[in-house]
């Protein structure tokens, strides 16, 4: 079992930067894949970035060039790192653990973006 926390969201001006953090409940080298994926209201979930055991990123295309996914494995924590935001990213943020083929979920950070 792997339990997943969100941090870091909030209300923050068109233009500007927040950094999102997701602690896990075990050891980071245990987990396959880490990423954040976000819904916006009325929309589907949608992946956001995705980083894997071996360092290997991906990025949408709406965000690439803005976002910053990293990984402390010293504090368990992986991170998103959102510059340059828009009205557009505003949405609620979930982290997401794969390990031993098995997914798992945060309950989700909310960053509003205003204009």
């Amino acid at each position: 079992q792997v339990q997943l926390v969100e941090s870091g969201g909030g209300l923050v001006q068109n233009g500007g930067s927040l950094r999102l953090s997701c602690v896990t409940s075990v050891d980071i080298f245990s987990i396959e894949a880490m990423g954040w994926y976000r819904q916006a209201p009325g929309k589907e979930r949608e992946m956001v970035s995705t980083i894997t055991r071996a360092g290997t990123t991906n990025y949408s295309d709406s965000v690439k060039g803005r976002f910053t996914i990293s990984r402390s494995f010293a504090k368990n924590t992986n991170y998103l790192q959102m510059n340059s935001l828009k009205s557009e990213d505003t949405a609620v943020y979930y982290c997401k653990a794969v390990r031993s083929s098995i997914d798992y979920w945060g309950k989700g950070t909310l960053v509003t973006v205003s204009s």
